[in-house]
This record gives structure tokens, sequence and C-alpha cells, in this order.
């Protein structure tokens, strides 16, 4: 195989996935590992990619913000979105949320509503959500998932937070996802969130992606839902007439503009 071909499939795997390991390069061309060196050495030179240990990572492939910035960061048209997201929503309903900042901004504007069971791994959602006096009678149902905790974290993750999902079914998973992309679906930077939003989908009747128009038309590191697994999109006004929103309203079933 000549070294041309081998480069322009090995950036098709980073279109995709955004990390590459040496070990995923090996296997997927059928090459050797001094082959798969000079190829990463060539690609890094060339200013396609950038080496890591291990492997090749995409040049955009880097991680969100923390969520105290990000609270910040087009808060207007978050909250936009999390209003359009809470009037599809009904009393009754078993909703998943997972931990971001427009689903925080959602967690505030269900608080208003009354009769629905909210389970999430975000601390801010689930405080927002019970936000009232000590002896006050909460409008919903919220249930923290458990889990591990790092530093600084706002949510709670790992094999414990996964495996209670699993207990529970819902009708909904709201989440915001990193990036939203018309043929890759939903993806997210760390494997945790990844994780936690795989087991989400996996146990939702429905999936519901909140996502501002800065995240349209990006894939993160990890895909953890396909273009075939998402009911909706509801994202900004910003987006309208955008190439990129075209392709996703012809690859959804429903794509809302907020």
């Amino acid at each position: 195989m000549l070294q041309e071909t081998r480069l322009h499939r090995i950036r098709a795997l980073l279109t995709t996935l955004n990390h590459v390991s040496t070990e995923r390069i090996i296997r997927e061309l059928g090459i050797s590992r001094e082959t798969a060196r000079r190829d990463i050495i060539e690609l890094e030179t060339l200013g396609l990619a950038r080496r890591v240990h291990g492997g090749l990572i995409a040049l955009d492939a880097e991680p969100e913000p923390p969520l105290t910035v990000r609270s910040e960061v087009r808060a207007r048209e978050k909250r936009a979105i999390a209003r359009a997201a809470a009037q599809r929503l009904r009393p009754g309903q078993t909703l998943f949320l997972d931990a971001g900042s427009t689903t925080t901004m959602l967690a505030e504007e269900l608080r208003t509503m009354s009769g629905l069971t909210i389970i999430t791994n975000s601390l801010n959602a689930a405080l927002k959500l019970s936000a009232a006096e000590e002896h006050d009678v909460l409008n919903n149902t919220i249930i923290l998932l458990g889990g591990s905790m790092g530093a600084g974290a706002q949510e709670t993750r790992g094999e414990l937070t996964v495996g209670e999902i699993y207990r529970y079914r819902a009708d909904v998973a709201l989440m915001s996802p990193v990036g939203i992309d018309s043929k890759n679906g939903a993806s997210s930077f760390h494997p945790h969130e990844a994780a936690i939003a795989r087991a989400m989908t996996q146990q939702a009747a429905q999936l519901i992606l909140l996502a501002d128009s800065s995240k349209l038309g990006l894939t993160s590191r990890i895909n953890y839902a396909s273009v075939k697994q998402i009911a909706a999109l509801i994202t900004d006004g910003g987006a309208a007439g955008k190439p990129v929103l075209a392709a996703l309203e012809k690859a959804l079933p429903e794509v809302v503009l907020a």
C-alpha cells in the first residue's frame, strides 16, 4: 500500500474518532509497527495531526472548558434551547439528564413543572431541581445517581454510575454533546462522559440532544449515539442558513431552532 493511501486512511479514522492509537492503525491498515510509526511522524510533520503517547490526535480534538466557564458562554442561546426542550415534556415522564451547562439550565426550567421523575448524574442539576425551603414538597421526583467524583467534579461518574443507570428506564434522555454531526452522531471528549451518555441513550425510549450552533458539525473523540438513535436536535437560531444545519435536517427526524 502506498504511503499516500495509508495517510489518507489514517486521516479518515481521525475524522471519525479524533484519536487513533498506533495499535488501531496497525490493525486497520494491516501494516507493521515501524510503518505505522513512520506514517504517524509524517502526518505530524505535515501539520495534519498531533502525535501523542500511543498514537495520534486530531488537531482540533480539545476538551471542553470547565462547566463554570461553559455556563457563561452562549448563555442566551442555551437558555432558549432549554426552554424549547421543557415545552416538549409532560407530567408523568421519566427523564435522564447528563451533566452539562445546557442541561443545568434545563433543570432550572423543569423546576416549575410537576409530575416528572428526573434522573441525573449532575450535582448542579440536582441542586437546581431541589431548590426550595427545607420542608417544602418538591414538584418532581429527583434521583441523583451515585458514583465516583474527581477533583473539582460537579458530576458522578464511573462504573457505579453507569451500573445505576441500567437500573432505570426513561421516556426521554436529554443530553448536551460536545459535538453533533450528520454522519457520526453525538460525541463527547472524555470516556467517562461518553459511557454515561451511551448508557442513558440505551435506557431511554427517546434521545433529544441539546446543542448550541457552535457544536453542529463537530465530532469529538468518542461517539456515544448514532444518527439513527437521535429522535430530535434542539439548537439555536444562529444555525439558520448554515450548510451544517441542512445536513442535520436531512439526517435527523426532527431539528428545532429555539
